[in-house]
């Protein structure tokens, strides 16, 4: 268990690679995962598109190797705590999520996620960020959790709200979306001392 000393290096933190939900696998990402990555991109990508900037342009498989090897460094710098989610029983990969933005003096993060396409519908996402939420509290000390999303996206939202996270603001007209328009961003957040 992590210290809750303001003043420790997170380089010098102990955070384990991996942990599980009930159906779940999830992991930090290792140096070979990109080529899997890129297949769930690629058959998820009209899903993802209109929210995630990063898929406006379909990536490469080495652009992939390269995205999910510098997530393998950040995670080792403990700068972004990317996560990728496994099915326990087949070891397919279900898709992305992790702890972003991370404020380590004031152990705060924000969860974001992401699915492939034909496995939505079916309660991973919700299983995966109550175990990386669950993660957060216990093993990394969180005070505060975030999770953002345009307000549009009603699927992400209903995410947050079925985890018990409270709908502290609209952010209106707050950023352009993936076509250029202002939009407005929800924010949800766990707090320590209320929610937990």
């Amino acid at each position: 268990m992590i210290m809750e000393s303001k003043a420790v290096n997170p380089l010098l933190l102990s955070i384990p690679e991996q942990f599980e939900t009930e159906r779940l696998v999830i992991r930090a990402p290792q140096w070979e995962d990109g080529e899997l990555v890129n297949a769930a991109i690629r058959e998820s990508v009209d899903e993802l598109r209109p929210w995630m900037p990063w898929v406006q342009q379909v990536p490469t498989i080495e652009e992939s190797m390269i995205s999910s090897r510098q997530g393998r460094i950040h995670f080792l710098e403990r700068s972004d705590l990317r996560l990728y989610l496994f099915h326990k029983t087949t070891g397919q990969f279900v898709g992305g999520s992790g702890l972003h933005r991370i404020d380590w003096e004031a152990r705060k993060f924000e969860i974001g996620y992401w699915i492939r396409t034909s496995l939505n519908g079916q309660g991973y996402i919700t299983e995966a960020v109550a175990g990386i939420t669950e993660f957060a509290i216990q093993t990394l000390q969180a005070n505060r959790i975030e999770i953002r999303c345009d307000a549009r996206n009603g699927p992400s939202a209903r995410v947050a709200e079925r985890l018990g996270f409270t709908k502290e603001a609209v952010l209106r007209r707050e950023k352009c979306d993936v076509n250029g328009e202002l939009s407005d961003t929800f924010v949800f957040a766990k707090v320590r001392g209320t929610e937990y």
